[in-house]
């Protein structure tokens, strides 16, 4: 057994490249243009090709999510109030009205308050749309399909929910009103 050089793991002897970090034993660290990266140099003696993992410095990070406002609430608030943030998305607009009386204090809750009055103020527009054109069998059926789109983000919030996250939902995120 032998030690790597550039992150000090034991390697076997006959090994080419460092499984850890992907060092290049007997070589210089840098690949010729037409040789095949460290990561899927192809080693006779095991017979496969030796996949090494990510180099240190090229791990790949988590994506950022512009929308997922977890962080900015107190892990003691989402545990008091994720009851009252689930009624809001269970109990529509009476669900909003107990869920301000019972936790008005909370951020948490008024989070999901407000996004939850985006999807009333969405669905009673498509309401009056349907009312107004009701003979048209087109907005009718359009807005069958986005009641149904809204009772899965409503699952998924109630989800969200659940797990202690505050997640903008899809579609409604783009609303301007209520921020």
């Amino acid at each position: 057994m032998k030690n790597c050089p550039k992150c000090n793991a034991q390697v076997e002897d006959q090994a080419l490249f460092c499984p850890v970090c992907g060092f290049q034993f007997g070589a210089q660290q840098e690949a010729a243009p037409n040789q095949v990266p460290p990561q899927q140099q192809y080693n006779p003696n095991q017979q496969q090709y030796n996949y090494a993992p990510y180099p240190p410095q090229a791990q790949p990070q988590p994506a950022f999510d512009p929308f997922d406002h977890t962080a900015e609430f107190d892990k003691q608030d989402i545990s008091d109030n994720k009851v009252f943030a689930m009624l809001v998305y269970l109990m529509g607009i009476m669900g909003i009205v107990v869920a301000l009386l019972a936790s008005n204090k909370s951020e948490f809750t008024r989070f999901h308050i407000r996004q939850a009055l985006k999807f009333e103020v969405c669905e009673i527009l498509m309401i009056l749309a349907t009312a107004v054109l009701f003979w048209t069998f087109i907005v009718p059926i359009a807005v069958a399909i986005m009641e149904c789109i809204f009772f899965v983000l409503k699952i998924i919030c109630f989800i969200n929910i659940c797990q202690g996250k505050a997640k903008e939902p899809a579609i409604i995120r783009n609303l301007g009103f209520l921020k």
